[in-house]
């Protein structure tokens, strides 16, 4: 199955590189119901206890991965039943699309430290072409800025795994043994206390600036709100719900061999830190935001910042709640750019200032859109709720109170930003020439995913604390 999974979006990827019109609709929707199925199965197996594996152990799915599979094929559900209304400007888009999934789903379910790098270069040059699919001079400069920075980055990533493979090649000299598999993720876990500190704490800071460029961290962050307010609005919803995210799962896959060999704080003060920066830019852009694609690109650094923290403050609660804020955070934030998406078709800008009466000009899309906001600013009923104080109670569990009273702080002006951004959007002065009314296509999955909010955020279907309980046990243990 692990095999299927990747199979289906990258063969759908080479098909529609060459197919036309309504066949190629066609094929699109029928491949990403092919994914969305088949990445459940799999996820589905994982999330309760049965580790996958394929192709001698160089595929291989266990909890972790297999929460992080989930949140990517829903995403990419979602994304894709609103792509129909963007592919008629652009042949490649479906073809992309599909890449891009591939690549990111690649990236969570290999063994191979190797190939999960490739495999997270691979989601930006996917991706790159995206950025610019306007072809406007605008597009342009934000998808070489984000190729450039994340190729960067990534470098600064390979510099980190070699210096994990060189503490790898120093134990085993050591011990005059020798391993084939010297960058598995079970190898690394299973020689992670016999590894040479000092080397695996450089590695460790290379790892966290490289993949933490790719996770829209500061202050690594500054390609992000560029070509999340460029791309068009599916793409914007995969980059920001999940593309995010595997930056982040790189950096938490190396945790528990950091912790393993060079202690327990190490990781968890430069998480930490970096966390706290992230949220204090992302405060300071969103207290008065103009461009409310941007608004939601620097809502997506705040949001990695306090997965950031999560992971730091450590134990099960800030695991568990880190993994949850990043479903959560997927769901209602690829939701918020898909309406974007529309408003913009709507409006002809994505001027904050120019969108007004939203509910009343648009009526779904201007109540989904209240909806989807009120969930990402973490209110209750919705799951970002749970996942926040999840976090934060890691936090004071921990004996962080001053920083976890600082992130709060910070968490409360972003929050006061984006609801005054809300209030002059969603009520205001109606236009002069009301805009045209968007259309019902696509609904479905928007509302399904409001859905889901609410329920994380009321009632956890039965089964999903053990899912959660098993993902994070790979993170700190």
């Amino acid at each position: 199955m692990i095999v299927l999974l990747l199979a289906l979006p990258l063969a759908a990827a080479g098909i529609l590189a060459r197919a036309r019109g309504h066949a190629a609709t066609v094929l699109h929707g029928v491949a990403v119901v092919g994914t969305l199925l088949a990445g459940l199965v799999v996820a589905g197996g994982a999330v309760r206890g049965t580790d996958a594996t394929a192709l001698g152990g160089v595929l291989r799915v266990d909890a972790l991965s297999g929460w992080m599979i989930m949140v990517i094929v829903v995403v990419a559900a979602l994304a894709g039943a609103e792509a129909p209304r963007y592919a008629a400007h652009g042949r490649a888009l479906y073809a992309l699309l599909h890449l891009m999934v591939f690549t990111m789903l690649l990236a969570v379910s290999t063994d191979d430290v190797g190939l999960m790098w490739v495999a997270v270069e691979g989601t930006t040059l996917s991706s790159v072409f995206l950025v610019n699919f306007e072809r406007t001079r605008a597009s342009l400069e934000a998808a070489y800025k984000y190729l450039l920075i994340c190729s960067v980055g990534i470098a600064v990533a390979f510099c980190g795994t070699v210096l994990v493979y060189y503490a790898e090649v120093v134990r085993q000299q050591a011990l005059a043994e020798h391993s084939a598999h010297a960058l598995r993720w079970t190898t690394l876990l299973a020689l992670a206390p016999s590894l040479p500190p000092r080397v695996i704490e450089i590695a460790f800071v290379f790892l966290v600036v490289g993949y933490g460029t790719k996770a829209g961290l500061a202050p690594m962050h500054t390609w992000l709100p560029d070509a999340h307010s460029e791309a068009p609005a599916p793409v914007s919803a995969l980059m920001s719900g999940v593309l995010l995210s595997i930056g982040v799962y790189a950096i938490a896959r190396f945790k528990p061999v950091v912790d393993a060999a060079a202690g327990p704080r190490f990781a968890a003060r430069i998480l930490l830190a970096l966390g706290l920066l992230s949220l204090a830019v992302a405060a300071a852009f969103l207290w008065a935001p103009v461009n409310y694609k941007r608004m939601l690109a620097y809502s997506s650094v705040e949001h990695m910042g306090l997965v950031a923290l999560g992971l730091g403050f450590g134990g099960a609660l800030g695991v568990s709640g880190a993994l949850l804020h990043v479903a959560n955070h997927g769901l209602a934030k690829s939701v918020l750019f898909l309406l974007a998406g529309r408003i913009r078709a709507a409006y002809g800008t994505v001027e904050l200032a120019a969108v007004r009466d939203l509910v009343t000009a648009l009526p779904f899309t201007g109540r989904a859109f209240m909806i989807a906001l009120f969930a990402l600013l973490g209110l209750p009923p919705f799951g970002l709720f749970v996942s926040e104080v999840m976090i934060f109670g890691a936090g004071f569990r921990a004996g962080h109170p001053w920083l976890a009273g600082v992130a709060l702080a910070l968490l409360v002006l972003g929050f006061a930003g984006l609801l005054r951004a809300a209030h002059r959007m969603l009520l205001g002065t109606a236009p002069a020439a009301a805009p045209p009314r968007g259309s019902w296509l696509g609904t479905v999955p928007i509302v399904a995913a409001l859905a889901v909010l609410v329920l994380t955020g009321l009632a956890w279907p039965p089964g999903l604390a053990d899912a959660l309980a098993l993902a994070a046990k790979a993170v700190s243990r």
